[in-house]
C-alpha cells in the first residue's frame, strides 16, 4: 500500500472522542446523562433543538432558562481556548441548536433570546390560568 493511501484511510476512519459521555460538538451524550442518572439520581434531557415557531411552552420554558442562566451570567467564563478554539463552555450552545459563540456579544445575544423565550412562557401560562379561571365560572 502507498503512503497517500495510507494516509487516506487514516482520515477516513474517525478519530474516537475523548469520552463516550461527551459529545465533542457540545453537550453530553446519552450514554452521559445515563452516568449522571446512575451517579446524582439527576434526569438530565437533551438540549431543545426545535425552531421557536415549533416549540411547546415547556420547551420555551427549558431553553430560556438555560440560556439566560448560561450566558446572561455577570462574568462569563472564556468562550475560547489558548489555541482559539471553542471552550466546553460555548460548545454548549450548539447542544441547544444555537449557534456557537465566539465573543461576550454572541453569547449575550443568546442570553436575551433565552430571556424574551421566559416572557413568552410567562404570557402563555397568564393566558392559561385566565382561562381555567372563566371556565370555572362558567361551571
Amino acid at each position: 500500500m502507498s503512503a497517500t493511501a495510507v494516509m487516506h484511510r487514516a482520515a477516513a476512519v474517525p478519530k474516537k472522542a475523548k469520552s463516550p459521555t461527551h459529545d465533542p460538538q457540545g453537550g453530553l451524550t446519552a450514554a452521559g446523562r445515563a452516568a449522571f442518572r446512575r451517579s446524582d439520581g439527576a434526569h438530565l434531557k437533551p438540549g431543545v433543538r426545535r425552531a421557536e415557531a415549533e416549540m411547546t411552552p415547556e420547551d420555551m420554558r427549558r431553553k430560556g432558562s438555560w440560556a439566560a442562566r448560561f450566558y446572561g451570567r455577570a462574568t462569563l467564563p472564556p468562550l475560547v481556548d489558548a489555541k482559539g478554539q471553542p471552550t466546553r463552555f460555548a460548545l454548549s450552545a450548539h447542544a441547544w441548536g444555537e449557534p456557537v459563540p465566539k465573543t461576550e456579544a454572541a453569547a449575550r445575544r443568546i442570553a436575551a433570546k433565552g430571556r424574551k423565550l421566559l416572557e413568552r412562557y410567562r404570557r402563555w401560562k397568564e393566558r392559561e390560568a385566565t382561562a381555567k379561571t372563566a371556565r370555572k365560572a362558567r361551571r
